[in-house]
């Protein structure tokens, strides 16, 4: 018995000394705060640079195949296209130096993204606006739903060049024809996402909005909106991409500085190198667009998708 007695309370000692996580020190006892274990600098590097590779490394390893697949076909002589090698060649001056300006539209690649993109940002935020507006009345009303999806579903499938005689007719100036071929381009599927969000909301919100007789104006601001959130970036991005191609369609027509007239004088001129370095540029852009559009609803959506 006393042999019991003497364990628990060597036990009951050992226990007291041991530092318990969140404990403070009482009577005067010296007891060591306990801290979780942190993680070696090397392990977190390593860590961070392989998660790095596996983001890079496969899409790295994809172009090198394409590119050289690229460079044995057109490497021939006759060849119609220009391997790689001769694009960076021929293209060099184009490539190396974006930011000259020679007056008129000999310029370099940075001024005619940055045409089409002031094009693009001017025309897309008005589609952004006028489609969200539109989707909610369409989300929320039947009878709007009922008049005006069909149109919609019609409109939505004609080409963005179908619409530039009709506004070149009505404008009678190229500029506004532009913006007017990006807005009409791109508002259909934020006017169709929103609509889903829109109807999409739990009965229970709308029940609370009832109980609580909240106005039109908060059940927009406090329940619609953010609700309808993902569905609306979800929407948003396919604009951004619909209106970035429709730009470099028009621009084409239109002419003047801009990213699609370039490629289209290019043509004219047989400078096939320079049109491919100009698809790699507009491909990069349309991704960060897409990209940047995507950041932006993680931020105001708080990470969460569409269903």
């Amino acid at each position: 018995m006393a042999s019991t007695s003497a364990r628990a309370a060597t036990s009951d000692s050992i226990a007291a000394s041991v530092p318990v996580p969140g404990a403070t020190a009482q009577a005067g006892a010296a007891v060591v705060a306990f801290r979780p274990p942190v993680r070696p600098l090397f392990e977190r590097l390593t860590a961070g640079a392989n998660h790095v590779a596996a983001a890079v490394l496969p899409p790295l390893i994809v172009l090198a195949i394409v590119l050289g697949v690229w460079q044995l076909l057109c490497s021939e002589p006759g060849a119609r296209l220009p391997s790689p090698s001769k694009v960076v060649s021929d293209a060099w001056d184009f490539i190396a130096d974006p930011f000259y300006d020679n007056g008129g539209i000999d310029k370099g690649a940075f001024w005619h993204i940055t045409t089409s993109l002031s094009r693009v940002a001017m025309g897309f935020a008005m589609a952004a606006v006028a489609g969200i507006a539109l989707g909610v009345l369409v989300g929320q009303s039947k009878w709007a739903m009922r008049g005006l999806d069909p149109i919609f579903q019609v409109l939505r499938t004609v080409p963005p060049l179908a619409w530039l005689p009709l506004a070149l007719a009505g404008f009678r100036d190229s500029a506004p024809s532009a913006l007017f071929v990006i807005f009409i381009t791109s508002i259909w599927p934020i006017i169709i996402n929103t609509a889903v969000g829109v109807r999409n909301i739990p009965q229970d919100y709308r029940n609370v909005a009832a109980v609580i007789r909240l106005s039109w104006w908060e059940f927009f601001w406090k329940i619609t909106l953010p609700a309808t959130v993902p569905y609306i970036f979800t929407g948003l991005r396919i604009g951004i991409g619909l209106a970035w191609l429709a730009i470099v369609a028009a621009e084409m027509l239109i002419g003047g500085v801009g990213i699609g007239f370039f490629i289209w004088d290019a043509w004219n001129s047989s400078r096939i190198s320079d049109i491919i370095v100009a698809l790699a540029y507009i491909g990069i852009v349309g991704f960060l667009l897409d990209r940047m559009i995507a950041a932006v609803g993680q931020i105001v959506s708080h990470g969460v998708s569409a269903q």
